[in-house]
């Protein structure tokens, strides 16, 4: 009998309870996953108390995948350099945290466009916070990628390249500079909380200047089709949806906590129908 859960705020609307719920039955075994919504006066205390409960692992969410690594007693080689944790494992030697973030994306995108990374493309990730880490990473070890980072603040985009090893490949660039060369990329990734439910018809930036046949991916996965999904739709992009990664993600996790294997393909069209309200 396992017990799960998840650490964030807000977390009212996450899906992760039906997600392991479903990752749990194709298994064939027994568990629950719970909520843990902690304001950030109270994460100190709230996350001390989560490590005392009977808990196999919990995930971690915004705002808090960078802050919660001091509170562990140890934390995996990736998820070290990137300096961001979304999934942590009770084990004999103390509370232990992982990144599946960029593997579930990395995953995921080349099960929806295999060829993608057969040559060279050019990449603008659009965020640096701790989603967007684990992301640059996955990137950074594709042999045949030039990634650019834009972010509001350049120095946070500048300094989160140097930390996770991308300093004199990648760069960082304004949302300006980003939005005037949008039609450079072979591959646009969003990975910010903007266009989220409940401010949907907000966008990070214009794909005016698009080109056809560009990837655009928003890890945003409610709504599934965000504004800035629609706008690159409009131009003739070719799509990936947050809901991908976030089911790729957690299946990474379940295996962290589970030494079990689920495939996450066979929930995904469930997954998708379920966050459209069918």
């Amino acid at each position: 009998m396992y017990t799960f859960g998840l650490a964030g705020f807000p977390v009212g609307h996450s899906l992760s309870p039906w997600i392991h719920g479903q990752l749990m039955k194709q298994t064939g075994v027994e568990g629950d996953y719970q909520l843990f919504e902690i304001k950030p006066e109270d994460f100190d205390e709230q996350i001390s108390e989560m490590k005392n409960r009977d808990l196999d692992g919990f995930n971690v969410t915004v705002p808090y995948k960078e802050k919660i690594i001091p509170h562990l007693d140890g934390v995996d080689g990736s998820a070290a350099q990137l300096g961001a944790v979304n999934t942590v494992k009770r084990t004999s030697e103390g509370w232990i945290g992982y990144n599946t973030d960029g593997t579930g994306f990395l995953h995921s995108l080349q099960a929806r466009f295999p060829d993608l990374f057969e040559q060279e493309i050019n990449v603008l990730l659009l965020g640096s916070g701790g989603a967007a880490r684990g992301i640059f990473d996955a990137l950074m070890k594709q042999a045949e990628v030039q990634v650019d980072v834009a972010n509001r603040t350049l120095s946070r985009a500048e300094s989160m390249i140097a930390e996770t090893g991308g300093a004199g490949i990648a760069r960082a660039v304004s949302f300006d500079e980003a939005e005037q060369a949008a039609g450079e990329y072979d591959l646009i990734i969003q990975t910010t909380t903007v266009g989220m439910s409940p401010n949907e018809d907000t966008s990070i930036l214009s794909l005016q200047n698009l080109k056809e046949g560009t990837v655009v991916s928003d890890i945003v996965y409610r709504p599934v089709m965000t504004t800035f999904l629609k706008e690159a739709e409009q131009k003739g992009a070719r799509l990936h949806f947050g809901h991908e990664m976030l089911l790729q993600q957690a299946v990474y996790a379940f295996q962290i906590w589970t030494d079990l294997e689920p495939e996450a393909r066979p929930l995904l069209e469930k997954f998708e129908r379920k966050l459209k309200g069918e």
